[in-house]
């Protein structure tokens, strides 16, 4: 994700109250505001920003996020188990895991 990309995505971050709701019951329980908290995981020196398909995944401090690319909809996150994937199976890295 270029430079450009990033700055438009953090500028028009925005989640749906469904997505409010999943953020806080699979990765952020306390968080008042959650986008706040997206914007500190995906700009923390830790983030790894990929995009495969329509979407962004940004890994960063144990969690994943998943973004819309086009609206820069957070759609949910998921924090990370020990073995480096997230609740839906994929790796930090992304991919599947069958």
């Amino acid at each position: 994700m270029t430079e450009r990309e990033l700055s438009a995505l953090l500028e028009n971050l925005h989640t749906t109250t469904m997505g409010e709701e999943r953020i806080r019951r699979n990765a952020a329980p306390d968080e008042d505001d959650v986008i706040a908290w997206c914007r500190e995981r995906i700009t923390a020196p830790d983030a790894v920003v990929e995009r495969r398909g329509k979407n962004c995944y940004i890994t960063s401090g144990g969690c994943t996020l998943t973004v819309n690319a086009k609206s820069h909809t957070v759609i949910t996150a998921h924090k990370q188990g020990k073995n480096g994937r997230t609740r839906n199976n994929e790796t930090s890295t992304g991919g599947s895991h069958n």
